[in-house]
């Protein structure tokens, strides 16, 4: 910006001047190449003396201004005087970025938008600016610049969000309007300038822009959004949240509902379709005898004895704890899987997330240095060298020529020193629109202790720093700095005349104050540093995740209650009309807990089946009632009502095979008296297959199940104690007591002679 005192041909004579000079020592107009936006020099000489030498830069020239900060004193009210001093900016460089913005657009990043620039390959100039500062006619600010300059090539205006403002002049670059509608309507609100402008490159260059450009248009008339580009804190926060309950909660999920199948299944599978009468109320098993008193008090001795017969028979000495065992036994092979499943589903999971998520900032990779963070403050600080009364060369003027002469010689009357700055405080200004700190950063640089007067040409807000003026600025009226009233006709110049003479009716105060500490301004990189998506709120999605997996196996499990409880009815109906189905189903290789809870559910089932049938004839209630009886003996040698902590897997099967086998004698009178010889899980025999025994010998018919006289199952492999492990398991008949001599085929009611005999029951 230029003095009011220099005339209009001599300004004139001037730019002509400069413009030829420019010409022969470049060669050519120039085009936008890779280069940092030049700092803004300091002047270094010493301050001027006393708070009147302040004032002498209201008659100086503007060949003895500094060139980077043009004073207000040039030309009051000159309404281009902005478009002159952006174009001698571009003059230096084709690629001008507002000092005011270091935040979001640093200088040093003028060689990424040269770069961009360079592929159009025609002469470009790239200015980025401050939201407020094309102010409304974007195009007469354009063609305010072309005319200053005075080049040929593509003009654009970068400022805030939206569509950039492009003008040609003297170059061919069809398309060029259309690139920039379509910029505004397929970038986000989040798009920095440097994004904004290398998608108007891309655009321009496609050669569709038109298309895209009504594609936009249309697009945006149906209500269509563009997803934004960088993820902000809140965002960051969502996805942490949303990222803990996935991996958490679909781990867990299958996890939980894996074992509860696998638990209905082997519940099914250990009944074998046999159901057990009535709801169950208590996992103790009763084994009374039929007839016996609910209480579980015994009828008969039969289930008082204990075993006779030392301890190779299904009894040991020394009871062994299931609990102590189990942590030593391995987990199944389904456990197991599931377990494996769900790791690696988590595995999955955790590292989707982290790909998916991978911003560390929201915004560019641009990263303001430290010259760009003080590049305002020294511009600002050069112009007050000069003239005690600064105003922003890049804002609409905000002081008339009569304004500035009439607060020129208020400065000068003043009796202490006084500084004027009207710049608009920014969010991405270095002081992140703390004007205290802005103003704090300014004293620190001017190394002058003055009262600062602030105004505000955006916020129109006015404000006072004391940074060691001998004034007391609390005496000041508050009316002053409060924002216009409406109606109220009053011009930001009309308001600094009342502050500046409020300040020299103000009571001196011999006592050097300062302001109280701001702090230090917000780190640029720090602010916009994301945390990690499993930083954020990750604990408590994870938390939720937890809990949602445990609700859902909730619901699953109550929705599947009603279901449960009609076939449990109905199963307790068929179990007391004897009419039970018989279970041909077993494993071949049981695990001492299935043992254990398909034994209690068989004796449970034969009797109440007997309890329902009190006139069953002669020969079916016998053999129910000695298998019943031998069963018990079997599992429950101390007589308290409980499967035996130290039954050992053969026990286990024998007493599961009898139960059985009596249950068939309930259903049928005519059941077999068999039991299938590769299996007696599998319950009766109904046929014979030709086979071996398992001692060896000729071949001769055996008794076996249907399923096994079809085609042969494998035969039965039980562990020899109950802390046997699946490696030791061997085929039953080569276990001792009662259920080996099953392999040879003998009758059920000779297997129950062998039991009592077993235990010296007679």
């Amino acid at each position: 910006m230029r003095n009011e005192g220099v005339g209009a041909v001599r300004r004139g004579a001037l730019m002509l001047v400069t413009g030829w000079l420019a010409v022969l020592l470049s060669g050519a107009p120039a085009v936008a190449q890779p280069s940092s936006a030049a700092p803004a020099p300091t002047v270094s000489g010493p301050p001027a003396a006393g708070h009147a030498a302040l004032t002498r830069a209201a008659g100086t020239t503007a060949a003895q201004a500094p060139a980077d900060a043009p004073s207000a004193a040039s030309g009051p009210g000159d309404a281009p005087s902005r478009q002159a001093y952006i174009a001698s900016r571009l003059r230096r460089d084709p690629v001008y970025i507002s000092d005011q913005l270091p935040r979001e657009a640093p200088r040093s990043s003028a060689p990424v938008f040269a770069a961009q620039a360079a592929r159009l390959r025609v002469p470009v100039y790239v200015m980025v600016l401050p939201d407020s500062a094309l102010g409304s006619d974007g195009a007469g600010f354009l063609a305010g610049v072309h005319d200053r300059l005075g080049r040929k090539g593509l003009y654009v205006a970068l400022s805030g969000p939206g569509m950039p403002e492009v003008q040609t002049y003297g170059v061919e670059l069809p398309g060029a309007r259309d690139a920039a509608t379509a910029t505004l309507y397929e970038m986000p609100y989040d798009a920095t300038a440097r994004e904004l402008f290398q998608h108007f490159v891309d655009v321009l260059l496609s050669g569709r822009a038109p298309e895209r450009a009504e594609a936009g248009r249309t697009a945006s008339r149906n209500g269509a959004e563009v997803p934004k580009l960088h993820p902000d804190l809140t965002e960051r926060e969502n996805q942490s949240f949303v990222s803990g309950i996935a991996i958490a909660g679909i781990p867990l999920s299958v996890l939980l509902l894996g074992l509860y199948v696998r638990r209905r299944l082997r519940l099914r599978r250990a009944r074998g379709g046999a159901p057990v009468p009535g709801p169950r109320t208590a996992p103790a098993l009763s084994l009374r005898k039929p007839g016996d008193a609910p209480d579980g008090k015994p009828g008969s001795g039969t289930a008082d004895r204990a075993p006779q017969g030392g301890t190779t028979g299904g009894k040991r000495g020394t009871a062994a704890s299931p609990g102590r065992l189990s942590g030593l036994r391995r987990p199944p092979r389904a456990v197991t899987a599931l377990l494996v499943v769900a790791v690696v589903l988590a595995g999955g999971l955790t590292v989707t997330a982290a790909r998916l998520f991978d911003d560390r900032s929201y915004g560019d990779d641009a990263i303001p240095t430290p010259a760009d963070m003080r590049a305002r403050v020294e511009r600002v600080a050069a112009g007050l060298r000069h003239d005690p009364l600064y105003t922003d060369p890049e804002s609409e003027p905000v002081l008339t020529s009569a304004e500035r002469t009439r607060l020129h010689r208020r400065l000068a009357a003043l009796p202490v020193p006084v500084l004027v700055v009207a710049v608009p405080s920014l969010s991405d200004d270095e002081s992140g629109g703390d004007h205290d700190i802005f103003v704090r950063t300014l004293h620190q640089r001017l190394h002058r202790d003055a009262l600062f007067v602030l105004a505000d040409p955006l916020s129109d807000t006015l404000s006072v720093v004391n940074h060691g003026a001998p004034v007391n600025a609390y005496a000041l009226p508050t009316s002053l700095f409060t924002l216009p009233e409406r109606g109220d006709t009053r011009t930001l110049g009309d308001r600094l005349d009342a502050v500046l003479r409020a300040v020299a009716r103000a009571p001196r105060d011999s006592t050097v104050t300062r302001p109280y500490d701001p702090g230090p301004a917000d780190d640029p990189v720090a602010e916009k540093v994301l945390p990690g998506v499993f930083a954020a709120d990750f604990a408590p999605g994870l938390m939720v995740g937890t809990f949602l997996a445990a609700l859902l196996l909730g619901l699953v499990a109550t929705v599947r209650a009603p279901v449960a409880a009609v076939r449990r009815r109905r199963a307790a109906d068929g179990a007391a009309s004897g009419d039970a189905p018989v279970p041909v189903e077993a494993p071949a290789e049981p695990s001492l807990a299935w043992l254990r809870r398909t034994a209690r559910q068989e004796v449970d089932a034969l009797t109440a089946a007997l309890d329902a049938h009190p006139s069953l004839p002669e020969p079916a209630h016998r053999r129910a009632w000695e298998c019943l009886d031998a069963a018990a003996l079997l599992i429950d040698g101390d007589g308290d009502g409980r499967v035996d902590a130290d039954a050992t897997p053969s026990a286990l099967a024998c007493a599961v095979a009898l139960a059985r086998a009596g249950r068939a004698a309930v259903a049928e009178s005519a059941a077999p008296e068999r039991l299938c010889h590769r299996n007696p899980l599998h319950g009766p025999a109904h046929g014979t297959r030709r086979g071996s025994p398992a001692g060896g010998g000729h071949p001769r018919p055996l008794p076996v199940c249907r399923r096994c006289r079809a085609v042969p199952a494998p035969v039965l492999r039980l562990g020899p104690a109950a802390d046997s492990g699946r490696a030791r398991r061997v085929p039953y008949p080569e276990l001792p007591g009662p259920l080996a001599s099953l392999a040879s085929g003998p009758r059920i009611d000779q297997l129950t002679r062998d039991v009592r005999e077993y235990f010296g029951v007679h």
